[in-house]
């Protein structure tokens, strides 16, 4: 699996940057999201149980505005 770069929050510093990438999957279309480590108790509490091999991310939603042009990007060509 490639992951292709589609941005990163522009607010954030050097080294701090939450940042999606979209993956090259050919059986499901997905993303790569990095962001802050969710520690915050009573965040987890509202989430409940995560399975060992998952985690919860937080990342801006101007990070997610990369998906959206993507995606609407997407449907253009269709």
């Amino acid at each position: 699996m490639r992951a292709t770069f589609l941005g990163k929050d522009p607010e954030s510093q050097e080294g701090q940057s939450p940042t999606l990438f979209a993956t090259d999957r050919t059986d499901r279309a997905t993303y790569i999201a990095q962001g802050w480590k969710v520690t915050d108790p009573q965040a987890l509490a509202d989430v409940g149980p995560v399975p060992d091999h998952e985690t919860l991310i937080e990342i801006p939603e101007g990070v997610l505005k990369f998906y959206a042009k993507r995606y609407l990007q997407e449907g253009e060509d269709r």
